[in-house]
């Protein structure tokens, strides 16, 4: 299939992007500094792999790289509720709070302890 020259650049330009993006986000993953830092990162990789797959299809004029690229958009769907999943039910380090906002564990015990100080010791 005859690509004209314009689409051939945009591709190829296209696929540089996602190889300097897939580069950032994978640095992410390595030294992320907390858990969900690290899952966003991998959301981030399947979903700039997607593009890789729908641009190679779009360069090659293989359509079955389009079903491709559909599947793994699902794996990668899975895979992001699950490490969620994990993540919520890990109890460790982070868990949510009231406002549904993710902070340290060990920050809420210090508001909690501030309250009753602040209390004054009163029910």
């Amino acid at each position: 299939m005859f690509l004209g020259p314009i689409v051939y650049t945009a591709a190829s330009v296209a696929l540089f992007i996602l190889a300097i993006a897939f580069l950032l986000a994978g640095w992410r993953v390595i030294a992320g500094p907390t858990l969900p830092d690290r899952v966003l990162a991998l959301d981030t990789l399947s979903g700039i792999a997607i593009g890789f797959i729908a641009v190679v299809a779009v360069k090659t004029g293989f359509t079955l790289y389009i079903d491709i690229a559909i599947a793994l958009g699902l794996v990668g769907f899975l895979a992001t509720v699950a490490f969620a999943r994990f993540v919520l039910s890990q109890g460790g380090e982070y868990g949510s709070n009231q406002s549904g906002r993710y902070e340290r564990k060990a920050d809420r015990a210090g508001k909690r302890a501030a309250r009753r100080k602040g209390r004054g010791g009163k029910s």
